[in-house]
């Protein structure tokens, strides 16, 4: 049985692992360097000072997926948009975890008055698009081949929710 709680500093390993992984067998980031410890501990004290949430799934004792998000743009009047990230870890895929992140990243940002959550995801990823959908979010854009990974260009979906 998974449980969604808080993220804590004790696990920036568990949620550095589960990007890195993205970042190397994955397009859902279009990171091609995986994070360094110092990255990570860097990434989390922006969220931290922020006041931005940092949810994780946690199955059997271990981290095996989390959410957040943070500033879509940095100016003023995208104060009340924010940009969601959800990661869950490959075995652990198609269990629900990632609905289960989502939907509770979207109460938190009704909690703290966002008014709209926008995703940037691959084109190429079905179950992620899938998974917005079904949890109202819309697709507004599609930019053709504006990325590049794995020798390849890609097109990045945005999805919104207005809340």
């Amino acid at each position: 049985m998974s449980v969604l709680r808080e993220a804590t500093e004790d696990d920036l390993e568990a949620i550095r692992a589960i990007y890195n992984q993205a970042v190397l067998e994955t397009t859902s980031t279009w990171d091609h360097q995986t994070r360094s410890v110092a990255d990570q501990e860097a990434w989390y004290a922006v969220k931290a000072a922020a006041g931005f949430p940092l949810l994780v799934a946690e199955d059997a004792g271990q981290v095996v997926g989390y959410a957040s998000y943070g500033l879509f743009r940095s100016h003023a009047g995208y104060a009340h948009t924010m940009e969601h990230s959800v990661y869950v870890h490959p075995d652990h895929h198609r269990k629900g975890l990632g609905r289960a992140l989502l939907s509770a990243l979207v109460d938190q940002a009704r909690a703290h008055d966002v008014h709209a959550l926008v995703g940037g995801l691959s084109a190429d990823n079905a179950p992620s698009l899938a998974l917005h959908a079904a949890l109202g979010f819309r697709e507004v854009a599609r930019l053709p081949e504006v990325g590049r990974k794995f020798d390849r260009w890609l097109d990045l979906v945005f999805v919104e929710l207005v809340l």
